[in-house]
């Protein structure tokens, strides 16, 4: 009877776990969702001009050699706003982990490319994550006011934790991918989503702060 018992306490005690994980991770995505409703724009016509748009990083190729989409898109969404007059500099807020992996040299190089003068470029090398760069944008260049540029799911979760920062921030989308091919970051940006309240609950802080960047 004693081990009957303990196998129901342990099936119960799975049971609320897996319901507080799903409620943690649909709640997450419903607030973080709502709160930047019609905080996003897809249309270079309607969207609001800000002296500064926040790119953020991501890798510029897959590690089996495979070009990053994400990444693409999001030069070409910043190309966009730039040559809309929508924004007059770009901040680039990525990963710089090592020498060999620095995504806001990768991001710097292709925006030249596309067109945008080096001079109107600013990189925030210590942008490890979402939560990071928007922290950064504000304490390292002074940024109260700025558009960040990405794919719509994760330019709410920065808007998110902009907005709760005090900060003033919308977001352009740049064009997502296909389900199949973005199976894994949207699976990831599910956790990323509930991690966000974790950080708060914590009051996390960015890896690096630094000295003043004055962007002009």
């Amino acid at each position: 009877m004693k081990i009957k018992k303990i196998i129901r306490l342990l099936l119960l005690l799975a049971i609320i776990i897996i319901f507080l994980c799903l409620l943690s991770i649909f709640g997450a995505q419903y607030i973080i969702s709502t709160s930047a409703k019609n905080l996003t724009y897809s249309n270079t016509d309607d969207i609001p001009h800000n002296r500064v748009g926040v790119v953020l990083g991501t890798a510029k190729m897959f590690r089996k050699g495979v070009p990053n989409l994400y990444y693409k898109h999001r030069i070409n969404a910043t190309k966009e706003l730039f040559s809309a007059g929508k924004i007059d500099f770009v901040l680039v807020s990525g990963d710089n982990r090592h020498r060999s992996y620095n995504e806001p040299n990768d991001f710097k190089k292709s925006l030249i490319e596309a067109g945008i003068p080096e001079d109107k470029i600013f990189l925030d090398y210590a942008g490890f994550r979402t939560y990071d760069s928007m922290i950064r944008a504000d304490k390292v260049f002074g940024q109260k006011k700025f558009t960040v540029i990405s794919q719509k799911f994760h330019n709410e979760r920065a808007i998110y934790i902009a907005r709760r920062l005090g900060l003033d921030v919308i977001g352009y989308n740049a064009h997502d991918v296909e389900s199949y091919y973005g199976f894994k970051t949207n699976l990831r940006e599910k956790f990323a989503r509930v991690k966000v309240f974790v950080d708060f609950l914590f009051d996390k802080k960015p890896h690096f702060l630094g000295d003043p960047v004055v962007i002009e």
